[in-house]
């Protein structure tokens, strides 16, 4: 879409977090154009992404993205709010790139797309994490990135229902706070939570880092 919301580095990340394995089916929640999704079935040939998104009009683009890349065959696309969203116990892993704000949190965009897609309050952080949870086997993961100021928020609304949780910190630069987190937890399971030494996105001249171009241009993974 012209005015509507672009895949981010954001998305790219997040799929290279999901710890999925040959044959194991993969659920994105708020898909949008898809591009989440299939990062990772670039990364892993042999798996079927399932994507949700409550915009027809990202899910016709995320049909389109699919054909472009010889996905379509392992692709499918469903338009639904993730709060009525339930299909139980069929997926191995789920991964979500939530809204960010709530309306009224920032500037919204004048154009409905992109205004939905960056943060509206229909449906909860809790909703999303509901959804995952309902939907995923039991040990399944959920990969989740959000704002690195909500972290206490999105294990306050995970609770008791899942555990072996990892925190890995997305720092703009070396000594530079991190804006965003990615946060990996299991179905099921009740580890320790670790906290990774996270991944630093640019050097002092502002070129990606060599971990960073490992992800970004490699499909590689991160902290798999």
């Amino acid at each position: 879409l012209e005015n509507g919301f672009k895949t981010s580095m954001d998305s790219v990340l997040l799929a290279a977090a999901c710890p999925i394995q040959k044959n194991e089916q993969l659920l994105d929640l708020g898909c949008s154009v898809g591009g989440a999704g299939m990062c990772v079935l670039k990364r892993c040939p042999d798996n079927h992404l399932t994507g949700v998104d409550i915009q027809v009009a990202q899910i016709e683009l995320a049909l389109e993205n699919a054909a472009a890349n010889n996905l379509v065959e392992r692709c499918e696309f469903i338009e639904s709010n993730v709060s009525d969203f339930r299909q139980e116990k069929a997926f191995d892993h789920v991964i979500m790139n939530p809204p960010y704000l709530n309306d009224g949190e920032h500037l919204r965009s004048p154009h409905n797309e992109k205004a939905t897609a960056m943060g509206h309050d229909d449906v909860s952080l809790k909703e999303w994490i509901d959804c995952a949870h309902f939907c995923l086997k039991s040990k399944g993961s959920m990969t989740i990135i959000h704002r690195a100021d909500q972290i206490d928020h999105i294990i306050r609304d995970m609770g008791k229902r899942f555990g072996a949780i990892e925190i890995i910190p997305l720092w703009p630069k070396q000594d530079v706070p991190a804006k965003r987190v990615i946060i990996r937890a299991y179905k099921d399971r009740y580890s320790p939570t670790t906290l990774h030494a996270g991944l630093i996105l640019h050097d002092g001249n502002g070129d990606y880092t060599i971990e960073a171009n490992h992800i970004l241009k490699e499909a590689g993974g991160l902290f798999l």
